[in-house]
């Protein structure tokens, strides 16, 4: 990758970070371009060399987040399966690398689960595609589960996934806001206690 390439990846990063942080300090419609670039520590033009709009700027900030996280559950379904795990043994590993992430970057994933719910922005297709690339990865290591006979074949593959990742996001949420003090261990031990059905004691 040559030096400009890496600038501007760079300078992204920056603008990234800090609409993400100031949209989820004050909301969207409240931000503007120019407290976005002062954040950043860039010209106002900066901002406009590399989106059209602010709009453009949130839906790539989107792309990006999610594309993050996506990344990550999917490296540790890889990483369970060069293991040897099971494929819930990998359900489990994308948990923890969920959590991981949430941990990371709180104010992306505030953002995000904020914008799930509203349905009158212009970015709400954008949304869409980028909620069912995380999903996906789910969906897969819940299919080949099933294949593989590890997995009842009586789930609902997409809402289960689409459960597990919800789960993922609501709890580590309210540990963020509610339950700082308990560490990602707990958390995660939670969860996982969820998933391999262990709620009831049996």
């Amino acid at each position: 990758m040559d030096s400009s390439s890496t600038r501007r990846r760079a300078t992204r990063a920056k603008l990234y970070e800090a609409a993400v942080t100031l949209i989820a300090e004050q909301g969207f419609s409240a931000t503007t371009v120019d407290e976005i670039a002062e954040r950043a520590g860039v010209a106002k033009g900066t901002v406009y060399y590399n989106f059209k709009s602010k709009t453009e700027l949130f839906e790539e900030l989107l792309r990006h987040g999610v594309g993050l996280l996506t990344a990550s559950l999917r490296e540790a379904a890889e990483e369970t399966a060069e293991r040897g795990g099971s494929r819930v043994d990998a359900l489990d590993a994308m948990i923890r690398a969920g959590l991981l992430f949430i941990d990371r970057y709180p104010a992306f994933t505030q953002l995000y689960v904020a914008e799930l719910w509203r349905t009158n922005r212009a970015w709400n297709e954008t949304l869409l595609v980028v909620r069912q690339q995380a999903v996906a990865v789910v969906e897969d290591v819940l299919r080949q589960g099933v294949e593989a006979g590890e997995l009842s074949e009586e789930i609902d593959i997409p809402l289960t996934a689409a459960a597990l990742v919800g789960m993922v996001l609501v709890a580590a949420l309210d540990w963020q806001a509610f339950q700082r003090e308990r560490s990602i261990d707990d958390v995660h031990s939670a969860l996982s206690r969820l998933l391999h059905g262990r709620v009831s004691g049996r």
